[in-house]
This record gives C-alpha cells, sequence and structure tokens, in this order.
C-alpha cells in the first residue's frame, strides 16, 4: 500500500506499507520499520514510550519492572518535572509578593483578562538564582536531570545549579495530549534575550512543537492562523480566534507544516509586517506549499503584530482583516512588482522572468493557468508567451531535480557521507556484501539458523563495519531468545533512522529472485575477502602513491 509520506515533504507517493511483513518503508527518505518505529518517529518518542503509547491504546498497561533499556531520563519523567515546575510558575504569578511585576505585565500592560491568563496555565519565574531548583529538589529531583530538561544550568566557576527562568513571564507549552513539553520566557526587564525558550529535551524537539495546538486542534478544521510568538496567539484566542497557533521563537519547520496539515487544508500566515516577517512569510509559503497546504497571507496596516492591531482596532476589524487576507501567489506576485518599475522594458522583462519562475514550481496545471492569466494582465504580456516561459523553466528545473538526483544516488552508491553506517565508504565492496548477508538474515529463519547452528560460518569478527557488526550480533541474540527472532524488538537497540536503514536491507532483498543459502555462503565469502585485502594493505607500510614514490626516489 502506497501513500505521501509523513516523514518528510513529497507529491509523488513513496512511502510503502507492506501486509505480509508488516513494515514500511519510504523509498523517498528511507524512513522504515514497523508500527513501533513509526510511531517513534511520529511521535517523537524512543523505544520503551513508544511502546508503552501503542499499549495505552488497545488497553493494556506496560509493567514497570525494568526491563526496558534505560537510555537516559525518560520522557515521562521530563514531563513530571515540567508539572511541578508549571505549578511553581503559577504559584508565584497569583502570590501578591513574588507575582506582582509579572501580574502587573500580563493584566495592566497586556491588558489579558484573569480567565485567560489561568487558561493558558501563565506563569512567573521570579529573579531568584534557586528558587525553581530547592522545589524540584524537595520533589526528588536531581540537579543532572534540571539540567537535562532545560530547567537549570551549572555554573562554570561555582559548579552549582542556577534557574534558568528568571524574573520572566512564562508560557507553559502543553502537546496535545495535555503534557507540560517546555517553556517560553518573556522578560521584564533588559535582560537578553528578550524570549528565553526551552530547548531540546528528551520530552521536547523545538521544530515539531507548536504552541496553543492543543486548544487550537478543536477549532481550526476550516482554517489556523499561524503567528510569530507566544502573545499574538493569547491575545487572538482572548478575542474569540481560538484557532490560533505559533511557531516558538523559531521559522517555520517542515516537520510543524507537516503536523498542521493533519488538522487543516487551509492556514493564514499571521506574520508581522516588518522586513523579518515579510522573509519568514516567503519562507513559509514554500514550506506549505510542499505539504498541501493552502496559505492566505493576512496584511496589517497601522500595526505591527495581531496584538497590537486588536488592542488599537478592535475584534471585527481584525475578522474583517482575516477575510480579506490574500493567496501566496498574490503575496508573492505583489512582491515583485513593488521592486520593478514594469513603466520600463528592462524592469518588465526582469519582473516576468521572477514571476514565471514562481509559476514554473506550481504543481497544479490548474493553478499555472490561472496565474498566468493573472500575470499577463497586470504585466500587459500575451498568455502564450508566458506559457512558454514557464513550461521552458519547468523543462530547466526537472532537467536540474534529475541531476541533483542522480549525484545523490552516485554518493549513495558510494556510502559517502553515509550518517547510519560511515565506515561503508572505506569499502563499498565490504560494505555491499554485508548488506546482502544483513538482509538474508532479517528475510529467512532458515539463514539464520544455519549460522546458529555452525553449517553456516559465519561471527562477529567476520562483519567490516560496526553497524553491521551491531546488527548481526541482535539479530542472532533474538535468535537465541526464548521468545526467537522479531524485527520489532530491535527497535530496543537501534534508533528509528538505524531501523530504517535495516528495513532497506531487507526490503532490496526481497527486490530479488535468488535470496538462497548459497547467495548468503557467497556474500559471506566476498565480504571475508575484500576484509582480508584492506588488512593486508593496511599492513603493508608502503602502498599506493608511497610505492611509486619510493620507485622514483631508487631511480
Amino acid at each position: 500500500m502506497v501513500g505521501v509520506c509523513p516523514f518528510h515533504s513529497e507529491k509523488t507517493p513513496s512511502f510503502t506499507v507492506f501486509p505480509n511483513s508488516q513494515n514500511f518503508f519510504c523509498f523517498g527518505c528511507e524512513a522504515g520499520g514497523d508500527v513501533i518505529t513509526f510511531i517513534m518517529r511520529s511521535e517523537n518518542l524512543d523505544y520503551p514510550d513508544a511502546v508503552e503509547f501503542l499499549a495505552k491504546r488497545v488497553g493494556v498497561e506496560i509493567p514497570q519492572n525494568g526491563d526496558m533499556p534505560n537510555k537516559g531520563m525518560s520522557r515521562r519523567r521530563v514531563y513530571e518535572m515540567n508539572l511541578e515546575a508549571a505549578r511553581f510558575f503559577r504559584a508565584c504569578l497569583f502570590d501578591e509578593n513574588i507575582g506582582r511585576a509579572g501580574m502587573h505585565y500580563l493584566a495592566e500592560q497586556r491588558k489579558l483578562p484573569l480567565p485567560i491568563i489561568k487558561h493558558f496555565g501563565l506563569g512567573y519565574a521570579p529573579a531568584d538564582f534557586g528558587a525553581l531548583i530547592s522545589v524540584l529538589k524537595k520533589k526528588g529531583y536531581t540537579d543532572a536531570e534540571m539540567k537535562e530538561a532545560f530547567l537549570c544550568g551549572i555554573s562554570q566557576k561555582t559548579g552549582r545549579p542556577y534557574d534558568y527562568f528568571r524574573n520572566r513571564v512564562i508560557f507553559p507549552i502543553i502537546d496535545t495530549t495535555g503534557n507540560v513539553v517546555a517553556f517560553g520566557g518573556r522578560v521584564l526587564d533588559d535582560s537578553k534575550p528578550k524570549y528565553l525558550n526551552t530547548s531540546d529535551t528528551p520530552g521536547f524537539k523545538k521544530g515539531r512543537t507548536l504552541f496553543a495546538l492543543n486548544y487550537a486542534k478543536n477549532h481550526c478544521s476550516d482554517e489556523l492562523i499561524l503567528c510569530e510568538g507566544y502573545m499574538d496567539v493569547v491575545a487572538l484566542h482572548a478575542a474569540g480566534f481560538e484557532n490560533a497557533v505559533a511557531t516558538l521563537g523559531t521559522a517555520l519547520t517542515p516537520d510543524q507544516a507537516r503536523i498542521i496539515s493533519k488538522y487543516t487544508q487551509r492556514v493564514v500566515l499571521c506574520y508581522d509586517s516588518d522586513e523579518a516577517g515579510q522573509r519568514a512569510t516567503a519562507r513559509a509559503l514554500q514550506i506549505f506549499a510542499d505539504v498541501g497546504v493552502e496559505v492566505r497571507v493576512l496584511q496589517m496596516h497601522g500595526a505591527k503584530d495581531p496584538d497590537e492591531y486588536i488592542k488599537k482596532f478592535g475584534r471585527d476589524k481584525f475578522a474583517g482583516l482575516l477575510k480579506q487576507s490574500r493567496s501566496g501567489f498574490d503575496f508573492k506576485l505583489s512582491g515583485v512588482l513593488s521592486r520593478h518599475d514594469v513603466t520600463l522594458p528592462e524592469e518588465k522583462i526582469r519582473a516576468a522572468n521572477e514571476l514565471c519562475d514562481i509559476i514554473s514550481r506550481v504543481y497544479s496545471t490548474a493553478e499555472r493557468e490561472i496565474y498566468i492569466d493573472e500575470v499577463a494582465r497586470r504585466l500587459s504580456l500575451s498568455k502564450e508567451s508566458l506559457t512558454m516561459d514557464v513550461e521552458r523553466m519547468r523543462r530547466r528545473h526537472y532537467k536540474e531535480k534529475k541531476q541533483a538526483e542522480m549525484k545523490q544516488a552516485q554518493v549513495t552508491a558510494m556510502s559517502v557521507g553515509d550518517r547510519i553506517n560511515p565506515e561503508a565508504a572505506s569499502s563499498v565492496q565490504a560494505a555491499a556484501a554485508e548488506n546482502a548477508i544483513i538482509g538474508l538474515l532479517l528475510m529467512y529463519e532458515e539463514h539464520r539458523l544455519a549460522v546458529q547452528r555452525g553449517t553456516v560460518e559465519l561471527s562477529e569478527a567476520d562483519f567490516f563495519t560496526d553497524f553491521s557488526r551491531r546488527a548481526f550480533v541482535e539479530i542472532m541474540k533474538l535468535q537465541s531468545s526464548d521468545g526467537g527472532f522479531m524485527f520489532s524488538l530491535l527497535g530496543e537497540s537501534f534508533s528509528a533512522d538505524e531501523m530504517g536503514r535495516l528495513t532497506r536491507l531487507e526490503q532490496a532483498r526481497r527486490a530479488l529472485t535468488e535470496n538462497s543459502t548459497a547467495v548468503l555462503r557467497t556474500s559471506i565469502e566476498a565480504l571475508r575477502t575484500e576484509k582480508n585485502r584492506i588488512t593486508a594493505k593496511s599492513a603493508d607500510p608502503i602502498s599506493g602513491i608511497e610505492q611509486l614514490l619510493a620507485a622514483k626516489r631508487k631511480k
């Protein structure tokens, strides 16, 4: 079964599910694995948490007996610690003595009503280097855990921990299942940075999270409003626009766009009207185009952001502004025409070229035709000439894409830049033999049994690369276990990316007609021969260019 990949942006479906083997593989980005690996990727979980996530869906309780592998602080531990921190920040805000500055900023300066402050769980971090640390230590959390969760730092001078968030209004970031995953803090003095955001932790990835999506997901089936900052979102929700979200101090990422596409098919970009906001809008248009989400662009005059606009002109004016939002192409068209004086022939040519290039990157034929009509009208040019230019550019883009794909295929074949198995570049022949061996062992129990019983001689010492050696060891360990081999259990020892590579190796073998024991023996022999050659070469003190230099010296 084939569909559009949820892990990278594509127009032509390459995400493939194999019902017989109950796994998946994307031939575009090489994500692969089974249902557990899929959840690891889509929900940003490690192996134990992905198993628990799936178990909860079917009402199965996972015993907490310590059998699951320990790979550092768990996601659950981070969530529990963040919840305690959120309660502390909230209590500080509502303390008349401690939270006076924070409440003044929110209620007086920003004019936020108390129900909205409570709704978003806003808080205040006092100007104290150890207030939060003291509270969390009493709850049993260590300095190392607080540091990993980005709640404290360790002083290089004294070696003592200190609170990261100090004298800041706190915005808890809550995921769609209700977990407090991170925090954003807005400073109340002249300290820098103005906004401090939680960095990536075991329970949080900034590029895969959106502020207030936990609320907006229930109100955005028609459209979603995407803003730049926390205060814009809070102000919009306070005004009744509960379909607003924001990125977390960074530009929109492809992952965020794919997440948004799960909840809505239309986004209104509501970025600041300054130059940086316009650049962010242009970038977001392309990212959303890649995931098939319709984009409208909101243009505000007389205010730099939604919060200021609503305060100056009111809710109804903003609602009218939303209805007048322009298409992404209109935004780009206006930008091009504002940069060129089209009354001059040279400038009109430049504008036409820019616009034809923009249109040539549009996937839909109908859309291209509509945009060509509009440009022809605005520039007083014939539709036919513009169509020819657009098609010429499309052919050029297609050729460039194919050349890039061919170059990438050559690089992949040579294993250059292979993050999963970097040693493969040292010997393409050895890596190819190892790939065949691992693929065969993953496919058939008869091959695993042959190795286990010794009828086919193969040991970890035969392998050239560490990745293949690890794969062999784990495969055979599972084969020898009481439960027998299960592909899913490899996820305990391998990352989601590594599971994707193992899936690719298995699928590559399935595509071939000959996968017999004879092929396994031939691959093992080829690996040993190549490894011996490499070993002999490395043992020779003078080889390659050094031999030529030595010969020249003798002459």
